[in-house]
């Protein structure tokens, strides 16, 4: 199965020169979903991890398959004060201007080694944010692993160069 063919590019979204990876017909296709995320367990084998971070919004729909997938606990990368508790909060640049993350403190134990899931692997502005906040926070970044990489952002080379192990399913 070629999961390419369930993932259309719409051109100049959210900002002109963009291109962004519609993953709505992935997810609506039982067999594409369910392979994607048997490729994603099968790249995250190689990591040795305790916990999976998703990272807000689509990187839930991933890290949850996922996490359920593997029998491994996982905590969610929040956009800005949508936590109850007391949280960390990392700031970042996109492609397209900038945003924060946020974990809350108590949801991970301090000796969790954790593994990065999101969809798209763009500029690595994200999932190197995410990683500093698992750092701040006290925990160990086993890696990230994403489902598509865009591979003429160098986001793979970015995550490499800030020591980030990673994987990606997909290069387009």
């Amino acid at each position: 199965m070629n999961l390419l063919d369930y993932l259309p590019g719409v051109p100049d979204f959210p900002k002109p020169g963009i291109l962004f990876r519609d993953i709505s017909p992935l997810l609506a296709h039982s067999d594409a979903f369910i392979e994607s995320i048997l490729q994603l367990e099968s790249l995250a084998k190689q990591f040795d991890y305790s916990h999976i971070l998703g990272i807000e919004s689509r990187g839930f729909i991933f890290g949850s398959a996922l996490a359920h997938q593997a029998r491994k606990g996982l905590a969610l990368a929040r956009k800005p004060n949508k936590l109850p508790l007391a949280s960390h909060r990392e700031s970042y640049g996109l492609e397209y201007g900038s945003d924060s993350l946020e974990i809350q403190q108590s949801t991970l134990p301090q000796s969790a080694r954790v593994l990065i899931v999101d969809d798209v692997l763009a500029t690595g502005g994200t999932i190197i944010a995410a990683s500093e906040l698992l750092k701040k926070a006290g925990f160990q970044v086993a890696g990230a692993l994403t489902l598509i990489e865009i591979a003429g952002l160098n986001g793979g080379k970015a995550l490499t160069q800030k020591g980030i192990a990673n994987q990606t399913v997909l290069i387009t």
